[in-house]
């Protein structure tokens, strides 16, 4: 039986293919890959310790078992996302186009999260969109529209929804957006996050249940990202399905990782201002005659945008990794 074993793990581990990361939980993956032709979903390590692969990396790989393998490669990346803390960065996602972060009208929603989701994903050269859910709680509606004002009036569009109460429109006004790209949604746990996912990807709940089993994760199945390709016409990404990513709901979006130059040019309002300052190193911290300060005084850039760009310059220069 031994015997058996070995040439079974013989003959796979010469089978090599591709495949692209459906799901990540620890250094495990869920890879839906294609070896000789067939399809197949294989759960995945990586060589080594080091573990650099998020969800929708598209992989070379090399069969150890019927359904297991190694990540051997990752191929070039169009795009990657991911957040960071003083002592290490966690990735959440590879090759997307576009980031939906997901507010509601209740529970309350943190403006900070969404500011540096949106620094995120400038510095990523991704898309930004916000969607506000549960626009239905229409006493709420109001004052969640005039707190969204500022980021509408920067240019990033927000998509009006209600997964539960108008499940209809909210396809209708999502899946135009949808298509053709590979999209993530990120926002604080409770903002309706896996209602809007449940709408767009109808066998969501089974495909959470299967990624579920192969990592091992039990019940615990809101703590790791997972990738769902859409079955939509006009998908097509690259020549790929279409897909969309839902990331487990997080309070903090460190972005230790941006440098000071990186940070400046994310923040969107400030872009008519660098090169016009008094000093060509003007950190738009303190200094006289910066062009970026003047403007804040004269409420062309919110003072609230600029005290976060202190901030993440502050963080930046606190890295230990």
């Amino acid at each position: 039986m031994a015997e058996h074993n070995k040439q079974d793990r013989k003959q796979h581990s010469n089978q090599a293919g591709s495949g692209l990361v459906i799901a990540a939980h620890g250094r495990h993956y869920l890879v839906q890959a294609t070896i000789e032709g067939k399809s197949l979903k294989l759960q995945c390590v990586t060589r080594g310790k080091k573990s650099d692969v998020a969800v929708g990396d598209r992989v070379q790989l090399k069969l150890t078992s019927p359904n297991q393998g190694v990540i051997e490669a990752i191929d070039e990346r169009r795009s990657l996302l991911y957040r960071s803390d003083q002592y290490k960065s966690k990735l959440l996602a590879a090759n997307v186009t576009q980031l939906f972060i997901v507010v509601a009208t209740e529970p309350g929603f943190a403006d900070d999260l969404i500011s540096r989701a949106l620094v995120a994903a400038e510095a990523a050269g991704v898309t930004a969109h916000i969607v506000l859910n549960k626009t239905d709680i229409v006493e709420a509606l109001e004052k969640t529209r005039q707190r969204l004002h500022m980021y509408a009036a920067l240019g990033y569009p927000v998509h009006e929804v209600s997964a539960r109460a108008f499940p209809e429109q909210t396809c209708a006004t999502l899946a135009p957006l949808l298509a053709g790209q590979s999209t993530i949604l990120i926002g604080q746990s409770g903002m309706g996050k896996s209602s809007l996912i449940n709408l767009i990807v109808p066998d969501a709940d089974i495909a959470v249940r299967e990624i579920s089993a192969a990592l091992d994760t039990g019940k615990h199945t809101t703590t790791f990202t997972r990738l769902y390709e859409m079955d939509m016409a006009d998908t097509s990404l690259d020549g790929h399905p279409a897909n969309i990513i839902d990331s487990p709901g997080f309070q903090e979006f460190g972005l230790y990782q941006l440098s000071e130059g990186m940070l400046e040019r994310a923040f969107v309002e400030f872009s008519p201002y660098l090169g016009k300052c008094k000093f060509y190193n003007c950190h738009h911290l303190i200094e006289p005659s910066c062009a970026v300060l003047e403007a804040v005084k004269e409420n062309k850039i919110a003072a609230m945008r600029h005290q976060l760009y202190v901030q993440l310059l502050h963080e930046s220069s606190q890295k230990l990794y």
